[in-house]
């Protein structure tokens, strides 16, 4: 199975703008915000790729009809210190 996101699309401009933190942030066309295997997944790849290349990945954030999730506040993806 092919990924829908790469790890290093989502970091490229970070890395070209010397950013020390990002927050993802997509939407989910249904208007159910709620986080899917898949996002957590790609999450957990890109905070890694993130941690590897000096890039804290502050939050995902996941909107939908006129409402959010936050990834880190539910725990997903986020490993608790």
């Amino acid at each position: 199975m092919i990924p829908l996101v790469r790890v290093s699309e989502v970091l490229r401009e970070a890395v070209r703008e010397n950013c020390p933190a990002i927050i993802m942030v997509h939407n989910h066309p249904s208007g159910d915000p709620t986080p899917s295997k898949e996002d957590i997944k790609v999450t957990e790849e890109i905070i890694e790729g993130g941690r590897l290349l000096g890039i804290d990945v502050l939050d995902h954030l996941i909107i939908g009809e006129g409402r959010y999730v936050s990834l880190k506040e539910r725990g997903f993806g986020f490993k608790q210190p």
